[in-house]
């Protein structure tokens, strides 16, 4: 039987991948008290790396917000690994958001708005959080998006 998590997934059209291995010396996720953080993940899509570039250069907002939202969805990838089920989720408590920005690209709160859109999309309530949205010089791979997340575990 799905969930009801799992089904809301599939009918936005989500199918959630295989979690992806850390490339340096961390763990995907911890738990602890109660809570799971979920290390940083990148655009990693069925092809690979996507979205590598700068925004406000050779990315535009919208790819930058599909570039967030892939990054949300490899977070529920990483939450259901550590979860078991994504029914266990109680609230998505906070994201932070890094944007690979160009010197004057001060729209970093529109390019994360993919990732909180999304998991408002997904859990509703639970899924309206705390956030930050910084920019930065460079990312991992050259990505133009990395999102963290802190969920409460029910």
């Amino acid at each position: 039987m799905t969930s009801p998590i799992e089904a809301r997934l599939a009918e936005l059209g989500v199918t959630l991948p295989t979690p992806v291995a850390p490339v340096a010396n961390y763990v995907p996720f911890v738990v602890s008290k109660g809570m799971l953080y979920i290390s940083g993940q990148i655009p990693v899509g069925p092809n690979g790396v996507e979205y590598v570039g700068k925004l406000g250069d050779t990315l535009s907002i919208e790819d930058g917000r599909a570039a967030a939202r892939l990054c949300a969805i490899n977070i529920l990838a990483q939450a259901r690994a550590a979860l078991g089920d994504l029914e266990r989720v109680a609230r998505i408590v906070k994201l932070t958001g890094f944007v690979n920005s160009a010197a004057d690209f001060g729209d970093q709160p529109k390019i994360v708005n993919g990732a909180s859109d999304f998991f408002v999309e997904v859990f509703g309530d639970k899924g309206r959080h705390a956030r930050s949205a910084v920019g930065v010089s460079g990312l991992p791979f050259g990505v133009g998006v990395e999102v963290e997340a802190v969920i409460e575990i029910a």
